[in-house]
């Protein structure tokens, strides 16, 4: 079995997306991948959603746990994980430094894979899915209706035969359009709903996402009422779920929303470690869960907490907006999983998904096709490194005074102009 002999954190930033739509809220993002390098010359690559947000942080992270893999082999991954997540309990036993752990266990998974020739679905229990039903994931709802309807074709023309959209309205000015006043925060999603279903008929999967009830610029956030009164507004319409209507502090607020409505409750992406999840399951918080496998603190924990969520019929929809490395660890693991019920999937994705991925996604007639590559079936080229370095500031935030995203996205546009003219 080869040895580690180095780990290696890569900071990137490029293009969010290719998507037209999205493109108009988010023009950058940024990404941290880890490299375990073995004296078999063999690489293992793995990504941590916490480079999306604050990939500043990430190298003297990786820095530290780094002496735990050195020497060591990839006899026993889950041992590994182990001792870096006993190591330092205090800031990565939840959060982001658990995140860094995540990114660097899926790192070893993609070795071990690629030196026992495995995909590593098979690593984590086997491929439990012929096929996984995919939905476009598109971030706010641009409007007027003639965008919305116009983003929704895009994405049917990509072959999806599900999507996702925002709650609220997106008018292009920076800020989602989000009523905290029920009633008409309830009138605005019947509206837009009966605008889709009219239009595309019964036959698509139809997500909407409430972005933990907040909204970009302000402090204010649904309560449980409500996000009630909107899910009940929203049920005519048979969603297939309805996202993050409510902020994570409220555990209660889930669990009784869960009761109040028959919409499906989704939600946890920003959940990390087993305690954490275990709180959320065991009040029955979400209909289905979204663990994220480059941010909930590994690719078995994901299983884990995937199957905890199957003891009590509850199914799981893996969130997955980092970029490439990221959404191959959320399709393996969903493939490694009995209760996952569809993949969320980054729809006309840049290149910082496209050139990580290569040809290892397949979406065929709305569904993703299991992998068959050794490991993750990712790659990270020396002229991906020299295209798309690292900018700082390139992460998302939610908008608060003092710190804005626009105001981000324009200092990073003003870097690469400057290095295009230099």
């Amino acid at each position: 079995m080869p040895t580690i002999t180095d780990v290696r954190t890569v900071l990137l930033t490029g293009p969010c997306t290719n998507d037209p739509f999205l493109s108009k809220a988010r023009r950058f993002r940024s990404a941290s991948f880890i490299e375990v390098h073995t004296d078999a010359g063999l690489v293992g690559i793995g990504e941590s959603y916490n480079g999306y947000r604050c990939a500043e942080l990430y190298p003297i992270a990786v820095e530290y746990f780094k002496p735990i893999l050195l020497g060591k082999t990839l006899d026993d991954v889950p041992q590994l994980w182990q001792w870096m997540y006993h190591c330092e309990q205090f800031w990565a036993r939840a959060g982001f430094g658990l995140g860094v752990i995540n990114g660097i266990e899926a790192a070893l998974w993609d070795l071990k894979g690629k030196i026992e020739n495995k995909p590593v679905y098979e690593l984590l229990g086997g491929c439990k899915h012929e096929s996984l039903d995919a939905y476009a994931t598109g971030g706010p709802s641009n409007y007027p209706k003639d965008q919305l309807a116009a983003k929704i074709d895009h994405y049917l023309s990509l072959g999806f035969r599900g999507f996702k959209l925002g709650a609220g309205a997106y008018y292009g000015d920076g800020v989602p359009e989000l009523s905290f006043d029920a009633n008409e925060a309830a009138a605005i999603e019947a509206d837009k709903l009966a605008f889709v279903r009219d239009k595309y008929g019964p036959d698509v999967k139809i997500c909407l996402d409430g972005h933990m009830g907040n909204r970009p610029g302000g402090t204010e956030i649904w309560d449980a009422d409500t996000a009630a009164i909107v899910c009940k507004a929203c049920e005519p319409f048979d969603l297939f779920f309805f996202e993050e209507p409510l902020h994570y502090d409220d555990p209660w607020g889930y669990a009784d929303l869960c009761k109040r409505t028959s919409v499906p409750i989704a939600g946890g992406e920003c959940l990390t470690g087993l305690p954490e999840w275990q709180m959320f399951i065991e009040k029955d918080c979400f209909d289905i869960g979204q663990p994220d496998a480059s941010y909930t603190g590994g690719l078995k924990l994901c299983v884990d907490i995937a199957n905890l969520l199957h003891q009590r019929n509850k199914k799981i929809a893996t969130h997955a907006w980092g970029a490439g490395g990221s959404l191959m660890q959320n399709i393996h693991v969903g493939f490694a999983c009995e209760n996952t019920a569809v993949l969320e999937i980054a729809p006309d994705y840049g290149p910082l998904h496209s050139e990580v991925i290569g040809d290892s996604f397949i979406l065929r007639d709305g569904k993703v096709i299991p992998p068959t590559k050794p490991g993750l079936g990712i790659t990270l080229t020396d002229e991906l490194k020299r295209k798309y370095p690292f900018i700082p500031g390139s992460g998302e935030f939610n908008d608060v005074p003092g710190k804005s995203l626009t105001e981000a996205d324009d200092k990073v546009a003003a870097v690469l102009a400057a290095q295009a003219n230099a």
